[in-house]
């Protein structure tokens, strides 16, 4: 089961930098890029997995030799990659309404010939 974790996160890895490289239409590129940050934040929490974990919030009652926690830190970055990419998809979105505003397209060959 981990290992379609592995393979699904890397995939959209690959699908989130194959649409930044090859789609021209800014919005397709911030669509992207968020895929992208999916990817990452499925590659995180699955590492951080552990089978049969359980939460870290214990009392000294709770504590056997054979308790296995779950490690907090993975999901504690995944939550901040979350928070930081809704931002940044935000952010984009607000820099694609300006250009759009600015020169009436979102193809970026279009903007780049543009000169003005």
């Amino acid at each position: 089961m981990m290992t379609f974790n592995y393979i699904a996160s890397f995939f959209l890895i690959a699908l989130g930098f194959y649409t930044i490289i090859t789609k021209f239409n800014l919005i397709k590129t911030v669509i992207g890029l968020s895929i992208a940050d999916y990817g990452v934040n499925l590659l995180i929490i699955s590492i951080g997995y552990v089978p049969g974990g359980t939460a870290p919030i214990f009392t000294n009652g709770e504590l056997t030799p054979l308790t296995y926690f779950v490690d907090p830190i993975p999901q504690a970055l995944t939550l901040t990659s979350i928070v930081i990419g809704a931002c940044v998809t935000a952010m984009s979105m607000s820099l694609v309404m300006k250009l759009y505003d600015s020169y009436g397209t979102l193809d970026t060959r279009e903007i780049r010939r543009l000169h003005g």
